[in-house]
């Protein structure tokens, strides 16, 4: 009589990375979409400043998560490496040049967000079906949607501070997905 026995790895929704990763990731996206969405005066400097700011803190700290995942999961490492390279050059960008970059914002920064919003949105898909979760794969819809209306708008002058409601949006609810997962992650893992 010939038994079969299953392996528990592939019954188990085991997750690939720490779960901390995905909880800090979504914590930053909370943090920065309601920041977005409740900062007292949007049409002040200093205001748009702090959102620059974020937005490069944002950017680096994201990138600085995609490259550590690589050790975690090499599972896509050449989408990671360069997802994280180009988050960590445009957060790095913005940090070192925050005026201009709140200059240039309005108009050259959304080629440049919906180009990343594309790529790490289908990033974020794949992950999500790969074993990341339903929290990745929205993330990731919503991201991919969010990076296709910007470049398919890109022209449109003023169209980056109109779209400035769907980014805090995406970010605040795509963050509580994550961070709903991260826990996911944890008590898997326990």
């Amino acid at each position: 009589m010939a038994t079969t026995t299953m392996d528990t790895s592939v019954a188990m929704d085991i997750p690939k990375h720490p779960w901390w990763l995905t909880l800090m990731q979504g914590i930053s996206a909370i943090i920065l979409g309601g920041i977005m969405l409740w900062a007292p005066a949007k049409d002040k400097q200093d205001t748009w400043l702090v959102l620059v700011t974020l937005l490069g803190i944002y950017w680096l700290v994201l990138g600085v998560l995609d490259i550590v995942r690589i050790f975690q999961d090499s599972t896509g490492w050449g989408w990671k490496l360069f997802m994280g390279f180009l988050s960590i050059l445009a957060g790095g960008y913005i940090l070192a040049y925050p005026i201009a970059s709140a200059l240039a914002l309005p108009q050259i920064l959304v080629l440049v967000l919906g180009i990343w919003g594309l790529m790490y949105g289908i990033m974020m898909i794949f992950m999500g079906f790969r074993g990341a979760g339903w929290g990745a794969t929205i993330l990731g819809v919503l991201t991919a949607f969010f990076g296709l209306a910007l470049l398919a708008n890109y022209g449109q002058p003023g169209w980056g501070l109109s779209m400035l409601w769907s980014a805090s949006f995406a970010a605040l609810i795509g963050g509580i997905f994550m961070v709903v997962r991260a826990f996911q992650e944890r008590s898997a893992s326990a």
